[in-house]
């Protein structure tokens, strides 16, 4: 979960977030990074709006949820993920994040 202090939505969202990542602990990996102390990292993975959800699959960004979703929404795409996250992944072009708009 990409998410800035200051956004309302992220703080709506950080419960739901939390408990699932207790929910999938044995399964997914949760994070959450804020995008004010780490300006590369979410220009890196072309962050524009908080908070974004960003599916990571074998070290691929494959999947993406912007905005406050629903918790539900929210929940059906990670057990959709489980389902079929390693063949987006492997059907998925790398990109080069060493590409940056600051020369």
């Amino acid at each position: 979960m990409f998410y800035s202090p200051a956004c309302p939505f992220c703080q709506q969202m950080e419960p739901y977030f939390r408990n699932y990542a207790r929910e999938y602990k044995d399964s997914v990996q949760f994070a959450r990074l804020n995008i004010m102390t780490s300006p590369w990292t979410a220009e890196r993975y072309g962050i524009r709006s908080t908070p974004t959800f960003t599916f990571f699959c074998d070290g691929k960004a494959v999947q993406e949820m912007v905005g406050a979703v629903y918790p539900a929404v929210l929940k059906k795409a990670v057990d959709e993920f489980l389902v079929h996250g390693k063949e987006c992944a492997k059907n998925s072009t790398a990109i080069d994040y060493e590409i940056t708009g600051y020369g």
